[in-house]
């Protein structure tokens, strides 16, 4: 194992004859890696494994020098692990104080020096003089900060996140990414973060593994990975349209409902030959939308297809799937290809579309990043 390294390894666990989670992974001392992925990717079991509640099928794990295999299971004493989900998990007879104590009596501690450490910990997370509450007596985000105080006072190996802030309103998240960025740097306590938001994982992770259906498909730097999306799913998480086509001459090109379309950009191509797969990325809010010359379906995509010559550059027909609310406006969703569309509240009243209707979609280059599409 690299002495850099606190995990490094390969975990399979075949769950059934349909779904395999394989994945390699390693954190390194002091960092915090985010893993993504839909739901039902293999992310739970991937923390279920590295906790010890779940022996992997297949393969090996290094965690602290210790080994983590079908056949070997670590002692929790040893494997020193600890994992903290949505629920806080406070024992509700004990007073917070004991709460934070409780892993350093286990661990062998004096009743004095645990109380002593418990204290400086609720310090820590803002929580001085609370030592003497019961857990009911705190609010949700209180009892995370318990929570936290309680796993990291035990000097962790490894802490295992498994979307702690889901559970939180908006307000009580904010202090909690505030409050564990604070403290994992602090204590330099190798992470493992599971989330669902791209944000959570900007705000506190170093690196990103991305498992999809089993699989790792993209691990990086966390602006890496989200800048230049391998999948929809990432392209998603980051707030990117993602469109795959084919390089020609330096641009994305592609069809839309038949009609050739050519999607150029302004920043430096990647070094791709005519035929290599290419994807452009951009911003649904800097994606334009205009209600189609002729407000039929056939009517818009007859005169689409008359209109064209050898390509439609940046700006093609399209129909409207679907629409939803999002913040100040609204997303449009329409295909072929599939993107979504950021407009503003007054523009969908003025637009007066609906699912089915025929629209015109453009994207200026300045907007648009080609990156290498996938091998």
């Amino acid at each position: 194992m690299n002495p850099v390294n606190v995990v490094s390894g390969r975990v399979v666990v075949r769950r059934s004859e349909r779904f395999t989670l394989d994945a390699e992974l390693e954190v390194r001392r002091g960092e915090v890696v985010a893993v993504m992925g839909p739901s039902g990717a293999g992310k739970s079991t991937l923390l279920q494994v590295l906790a010890g509640e779940l022996r992997p099928t297949d393969g090996r794990v290094v965690i602290g020098g210790d080994r983590l295999s079908r056949r070997h299971a670590l002692d929790p004493r040893r494997r020193r692990v600890v994992m903290l989900g949505q629920n806080p998990l406070l024992f509700p007879h004990l007073t917070v104080r004991e709460n934070v104590a409780f892993g350093l009596r286990a661990g062998g501690a004096s009743r004095q020096r645990a109380h002593t450490e418990a204290d400086e910990w609720l310090w820590r997370v803002g929580l001085a003089g609370a030592g003497e509450h019961r857990p009911r007596e705190l609010s949700g985000g209180q009892q995370q900060r318990v929570a936290l105080a309680r796993a990291l006072a035990t000097e962790p190996r490894l802490l295992l996140l498994d979307e702690p802030l889901t559970s939180l309103d908006p307000e009580t998240a904010s202090d909690i990414r505030t409050l564990l960025r604070e403290q994992l740097a602090y204590t330099m306590t190798s992470t493992i973060l599971v989330t669902h938001d791209a944000f959570d994982a900007a705000a506190l992770a170093h690196r990103m593994l991305v498992i999809e259906e089993g699989r790792v498909t993209q691990r990086g730097e966390v602006r890496e990975v989200l800048a230049r999306p391998a999948t929809r799913f990432v392209a998603a998480a980051a707030g990117l349209n993602r469109l795959r086509g084919t390089a020609r001459a330096g641009e994305w090109t592609g069809t839309s409902f038949g009609v050739p379309l050519r999607i150029p950009s302004t920043e430096p191509a990647p070094r791709l030959a005519d035929g290599d797969d290419v994807v452009a990325v951009f911003r649904p809010a800097d994606t334009r939308i205009a209600r189609a010359e002729d407000a039929t379906w056939t009517g818009a995509l007859q005169l689409a297809r008359a209109e064209a010559d050898d390509a439609t550059v940046g700006e093609w027909l399209a129909r409207v799937v679907r629409l939803e609310p999002a913040p100040g406006g609204a997303r449009i969703h329409v295909t072929e290809p599939e993107l979504a569309i950021d407009v503003p509240t007054a523009l969908v009243a003025a637009l007066g579309i609906a699912p089915g209707d025929p629209v015109r979609v453009s994207i200026a280059p300045e907007h648009v990043r080609l990156i290498a599409g996938p091998a």
